[in-house]
């Protein structure tokens, strides 16, 4: 079954054909690196993960290039404030340099932890000012902008179309006066270049024909993407809040450029939501992949629980879903660190899962065939190689997954053995005490046909 993806562009489910025949362009919005990515930035980048190994899983070679924006991101989304590498230069006391390499390694490092697959390309803002100007030049000698005191507008009155992809209502915007113009034309005008403020150094600035500066933050994706893949390429992602201004300014800048809507496929993950609400660094509810180390959570419990969500469905985040989750990794780890090697890989299981993650990545019925499977009369060791192929989906690692050999302490031993007595006797009241008591000390006792079994709580 061919590959059917959820495009924003069209609204609807599309069948997926390359443009190209021996290779597949996927771009993907990295991170701003000023601070540290919180985990519902990292729900969006596991999305995509998932849908490049989906497409590696139908055969294709693909082009996985990510940015990561050290420059142009102010505070405001409106072109309002300072940049957002700057302000966190101040806030350290390091220079904003420093800041991007910080954060930067950071980033890698969590996904690291979390198995996602390493983009082909990493590319940085910083690296590639010649070509953001290049950019910007033929944009101003295809007549699309103007000059203010403070920078180079893209003037989106030129395209009868911006904001297709957000279905944005333009007029009522201008009705609605909720935007501070300044000297722009149109609230939906934006920033292609930025000029250092009068009197003042910026510690990220270049020269450029309009004067000494900084780009704009969306300038960047467009030509990067134009250089490491083309001005017309398979797929670009981010999360569902680049829809209405990023992505719709990079699609306004590529047509203005080069006449495409940059993307045959405009691909979006949904909010992590906690508490109701979504999860985000200018908010309270700003956790990180270490908080959930530091509170004994493997980072790949984090993954599992967003693959039991499909990506345009908004997850809601907590620690009792988490802690399951863990609970739930761990038990299929030691299912399959106990099946024996040597199988084949069921074809109708294997059909039936990628038919699934075919249609528009549906993890969760997927994940429901490989339980099918576990559950089915299929024999062991086959059950161990379909599960290697669905963990290339799956990403868990689980090859690499060994049991803690862990010493059960004296102590431990002795109630587990009173708890034997007790339920042998059917004095449940004092057998349920005392699995109570194993518990509270960092301990589970399990109940199974050849006996107790008692290991370290995860």
């Amino acid at each position: 079954m061919a590959m059917q993806l959820y495009d924003n562009w069209e609204r609807s489910l599309r069948p997926f054909t390359p443009i190209h025949q021996d290779w597949v362009g996927l771009y993907c919005c990295g991170p701003t690196v000023y601070d540290y990515a919180h985990i519902g930035n990292l729900r969006t980048y596991l999305f995509e993960d998932v849908l490049r190994r989906a497409l590696e899983l139908n055969g294709y070679n693909v082009r996985h290039v990510v940015n990561i924006t050290d420059v142009g991101h102010l505070v405001s989304d409106g072109d309002d404030g300072e940049d957002k590498m700057e302000k966190g230069s101040r806030r350290t006391g390091q220079t904003a340099w420093e800041i991007a390499e910080k954060y930067t390694v950071a980033f890698k490092e969590d996904v690291q932890r979390l198995n996602i697959l390493e983009p082909k390309i990493w590319c940085k803002a910083t690296d590639h000012i010649v070509e953001q100007i290049d950019f910007i030049s033929v944009i101003e000698e295809k007549g699309y902008t103007y000059r203010t005191s403070d920078g180079i507008y893209f003037d989106t009155s030129k395209q009868d179309d911006y904001g297709y992809l957000a279905r944005l209502n333009r007029e009522g915007l201008e009705a609605g006066k909720r935007v501070e113009l300044g000297e722009k034309k149109s609230p939906t005008d934006f920033a292609l270049w930025k000029f250092s403020p009068e009197g003042s150094t910026r510690q990220m600035e270049w020269d450029s024909p309009w004067g000494r500066g900084f780009p704009g933050w969306h300038i960047e994706c467009s030509a990067m993407s134009a250089k490491y893949l083309e001005p017309w390429f398979d797929i670009h992602c981010g999360g569902e809040d680049h829809i209405a201004i990023h992505h719709s300014n990079e699609i306004a800048q590529n047509q203005a450029c080069h006449g495409t809507r940059l993307a045959n496929f405009w691909m979006h993950g949904y909010f992590l939501q906690i508490d109701a609400g979504k999860m985000s660094k200018s908010s309270g509810d700003f956790l990180r992949l270490q908080t959930l180390i530091d509170d004994n959570i493997d980072p790949l419990a984090y993954r599992w629980l967003c693959l039991s969500a499909h990506y345009r469905s908004q997850l809601n985040f907590s620690w009792e879903s988490l802690r399951a989750s863990q609970t739930g990794l761990n038990r299929l780890r030691e299912t399959y660190f106990n099946l024996p090697v040597g199988g084949s890989i069921n074809g109708d299981y294997a059909e039936r899962f990628k038919a699934e993650v075919n249609q528009d990545l549906n993890l969760p019925k997927a994940i429901a065939v490989m339980w099918e499977m576990l559950k089915s009369n299929v024999g062991d060791a086959d059950k161990k190689a379909t599960i290697d192929y669905f963990d290339q989906m799956l990403g868990l690692n689980l090859k690499a997954w060994e049991p803690k050999k862990t010493e059960i302490p004296a102590h431990i031993l002795e109630l587990v053995e009173q708890r034997k007595i007790a339920r042998q006797n059917k004095v449940w009241a004092e057998s349920d005490r005392l699995r109570d008591a194993i518990k509270a000390a960092g301990f589970e006792v399990e109940d199974t046909p050849a006996g107790m079994v008692v290991k370290a709580n995860v």
